[in-house]
Parts: structure tokens; C-alpha cells; sequence
């Protein structure tokens, strides 16, 4: 609750390396091959839907469950960090990941949240004292409870509150 009376420096740490494998290191299936490419996935607010169309169908095949329950926390990150991009770009303020836990310490901005997943990265603006939590939301959204309907609405509401 008192967060921001244990100031300690920020740690960051930058997914943006991370987003790259949403195009690089994609599987072999075919739509995967065709759609999950560098061109499509351009952080544009309009690419979250090659996104949410790829995460439909980690959802509703087979395969794609099977992939999500073995490699769940992959998916977080890699997709969470798209996400956290595309709005970062589209906000275009001092927006940066940090350590979850820096930013706890650092502000009381995180005193009612808790972290979703144990390597928990968040984008957060020094200027403004806001967190903005996508891989928490990606979890929740991959594990079935999304707050959302999908990600284009959560992106869209993100930006928007934020800008």
C-alpha cells in the first residue's frame, strides 16, 4: 500500500527484442506462415488483429490448446509484449517496461495490482505515474478470463486513456 515510501531505482527491461519472434520464430503451420509476418505485424493499432485472429486459434484448435498449456507462459510474453508495443507507439510518451517489482517499489501506482505471471514486465510512465499492465491482461485473456472482448478493444481503450 505504501509502495512509494521504499523508492528504489527502476529496472528495465525491454521487451522489444521479444516482439520480434511474433514474425520470426513462427510455427510451421500455414496460416501462421502467412499472417505472423513482419509486414502484417507492423504496430499498427490495425495489426492486433492478425493478433487476435492468432490467439482464436491457439484457443479453439487442437493444437493450438495443446501449445498454449505447454509453452503458456511464452505466449504471455511474446504476445503481451506486441501489445505493450503497439500502444507504447501509438501513445508516443515515456512510456518504458520495467521490473514489475521496481515499479512496485518505485510508486504506488502498482499498490492495488498484482502480477499476473512470475516474469512480469510492465510499461510505465515516470512522468506520469501510470501503469499500463498488457502481459497480466494477455494472461487473464488466454486464460479464458479476458476483461475485454478481444485485444483491438483493449489496445483501443489503453491508447485512448492514456494519450
Amino acid at each position: 500500500m505504501f509502495g512509494y515510501l521504499n523508492k528504489t531505482k527502476l529496472i528495465k527491461n525491454d521487451l522489444k527484442g521479444i516482439v520480434k519472434l511474433m514474425y520470426q520464430d513462427v510455427s510451421e503451420d500455414t496460416w501462421d506462415q502467412e499472417n505472423l509476418t513482419k509486414r502484417n505485424l507492423d504496430f499498427t493499432i490495425d495489426s492486433i488483429r492478425y493478433i487476435d485472429a492468432y490467439t482464436t486459434r491457439l484457443s479453439t484448435t487442437q493444437r493450438g490448446r495443446e501449445l498454449l498449456k505447454n509453452h503458456f507462459e511464452n505466449f504471455v510474453i511474446r504476445i503481451g509484449a506486441y501489445i505493450g508495443e503497439v500502444i507504447k507507439t501509438n501513445i508516443n510518451q515515456d512510456y518504458k517496461w520495467y521490473e514489475y517489482d521496481s515499479v512496485y517499489h518505485f510508486s504506488s501506482a502498482l499498490d492495488e495490482v498484482n502480477s499476473g505471471i512470475k516474469t512480469e514486465t510492465v510499461l510505465y510512465s515516470k512522468k506520469k505515474d501510470r501503469v499500463i499492465i498488457p502481459l497480466t491482461m494477455v494472461a487473464q485473456y488466454l486464460e479464458g478470463n479476458p476483461a475485454h472482448t478481444n485485444f483491438l478493444e483493449y489496445v483501443e481503450e489503453t491508447i485512448k486513456q492514456n494519450s
